[in-house]
């Protein structure tokens, strides 16, 4: 557990779906529609999120403020696979207070890069991430469950090294 100045970075608890499953939907919403394949973007209706967040809530690391999640990351082994703010936090800070601490949850874990996937029309989370010190490592296809299995989604792979120092 961390705290940092009206944040508090937390394991997610079952509780906590509910609040991380609107954020994924709005966030996701706000990051993709448009820039990934629209089998996608169907897929992606408020119930998938809230399936999702209760299925992933034992993977998600959460910030808090006065008793509100004001947003969540998931890390699996050396990805930081989710990341997403209340729009009402956005801008406060807790979007690098998240990342820095998948980037300890991974390093922790013995892995000395991280990376992460950003569909390559979200500016602002690119601009986000390299003002962060990760960098464009170039293109791929992520595999996206879909209702009728993997939906391949351009985007783009961005790693970070991560260092023993802290």
């Amino acid at each position: 557990m961390t705290v940092n100045q009206s944040f508090l970075l937390r394991q997610a608890l079952p509780d906590d779906a509910p609040a991380i499953a609107e954020i994924w939907n709005a966030g996701w919403h706000d990051g993709h529609d448009g820039r990934v394949p629209e089998e996608l973007v169907s897929a992606r209706d408020p119930e998938s999120f809230r399936t999702r967040a209760a299925q992933r809530v034992a993977d998600a690391t959460v910030a808090e403020s006065s008793g509100e999640v004001a947003g969540f990351v998931m890390v699996v082994s050396d990805e930081v696979e989710q990341m997403y703010v209340a729009a009402h936090h956005r801008g406060t800070g807790v979007a690098g207070l998240l990342l820095d601490e998948a980037e300890l949850q991974i390093r922790a874990a013995g892995h000395e890069e991280a990376w992460l996937a950003v569909v390559p029309g979200n500016a602002r989370a690119r601009r986000f991430y390299e003002r962060h010190g990760w960098r464009d490592a170039g293109p791929f296809d992520y595999a996206a469950a879909g209702e009728h299995g993997p939906i391949p989604v351009p985007c783009r792979r961005y790693v970070k090294h991560l260092t023993t120092e802290r």
